[in-house]
């Protein structure tokens, strides 16, 4: 297995850009390969403004990468970040599977109508 090692803040950042559904668009629809912020904007009924603020989240989180090419700003997906997200969402899963097991092991061990 694979030891991710984000900090915690970066944690934070991650699960707070991909708490946003257009966020989470964006990740996805930046994975197929470079698109401008622009184009993305055209998929939303927002703001360009807010497009931009929410690809400056997800920059900042780590999960895009964003260029310029003259006078557009060019956005794609970063998927080692997003495989780091994967893994520690598999790790944390692991971790609560494991806690519930343990739970259910210890009410399969108490007597049944037995409040004590």
């Amino acid at each position: 297995m694979v030891v991710v090692s984000l900090s915690p803040e970066r944690v934070d950042l991650v699960f707070h850009a991909l708490a946003d559904a257009t966020r989470r668009d964006i990740v996805e629809a930046a994975m197929g390969g470079e698109l401008s912020v622009s184009a993305l904007g055209r998929r939303y009924p927002i703001s360009l403004t807010a497009v931009q603020k929410h690809v400056a989240v997800l920059e900042r989180a780590g999960l895009v990468r964003r260029r310029r090419l003259g006078r557009e700003q060019l956005v794609c997906t970063d998927m080692d970040a997003v495989r780091d997200a994967s893994r520690l969402l598999d790790r944390l899963e692991v971790l609560w599977r494991d806690r519930l097991d343990r739970f259910a092991s210890v009410l399969a061990d108490e007597p049944a109508g037995d409040p004590t």
